[in-house]
């Protein structure tokens, strides 16, 4: 797959929420602490939601399936997926994806990219800290925009949200630019309707009926 400009989602693509502070709450449950097994109930919190055509603000069946996923016993699944929804706040979508902070850089020195996401408002300041990038100079890598759903005023699945990215894509043809995303409802179909070439980033095979383009790592764009 050849494009000629990259826009990347957030949460699930360079950051995950953060499981150096879930971990904990949630070994009260049973839950382990491995943080791989913690990267994998991730993916399969979004593939849940997906599957139930949750909408942006609905996460339980997100917080339930992750929850299953870290080991939590069925007696207390519901109160630690409460718990974890209560505390998996937008400011703990912070922990880098290393993979994908490494294959970011070399797109970037190939091709033009940026970062479209739904947000609080705190993600452009999130990924500069962590040093994954950033507009301009700075620790990581340099994106040509971050834009966040909060600011703008728009979120995905509402296609407009990329209009706000393509005006610093000029003379780049919409079709001629990947959009990689970890969600059906919000990124796939989102980026499809703004004439945008999806990409599903999906580590664990947890779609392989879908006719959309897949890859398990950033790494596969390379």
């Amino acid at each position: 797959m050849s494009f000629d400009a990259y826009l990347f989602d957030a949460g699930g693509v360079l950051v995950l929420p953060d499981p150096t502070v879930l971990a904990p709450l949630l070994a009260v449950f049973g839950g382990h602490d491995d943080l791989e097994l913690h990267r994998r109930a991730h993916y399969a919190g979004m593939a849940a939601k997906s599957r139930a055509r949750a909408g942006e603000p609905e996460w339980t069946v997100y917080d339930v399936a992750y929850v299953r996923v870290v080991g939590v016993p069925d007696h207390d699944v519901e109160e630690a997926a409460d718990l974890l929804g209560s505390t998996r706040t937008a400011r703990l979508w912070r922990y880098p994806i290393a993979d994908s902070t490494t294959a970011l850089a070399t797109l970037a020195a190939q091709r033009p990219v940026g970062v479209v996401s739904n947000a609080s408002g705190q993600i452009e300041a999130a990924l500069r800290r962590a040093a994954i990038c950033q507009v301009g100079a700075g620790a990581g890598t340099r994106v040509r925009c971050v834009i966040d759903s909060h600011v703008v005023g728009i979120a995905k699945p509402d296609p407009a949200i990329f209009d706000h990215a393509l005006v610093h894509f000029e003379g780049v043809e919409r079709h001629r630019i990947a959009y990689i995303g970890d969600s059906v409802t919000m990124d796939v179909e989102s980026s499809t309707a703004a004439g945008l070439h999806p990409i599903l980033l999906d580590p664990f095979d947890d779609h392989p009926e879908l006719d959309v383009a897949r890859i398990r790592s950033l790494a596969d764009l390379l």
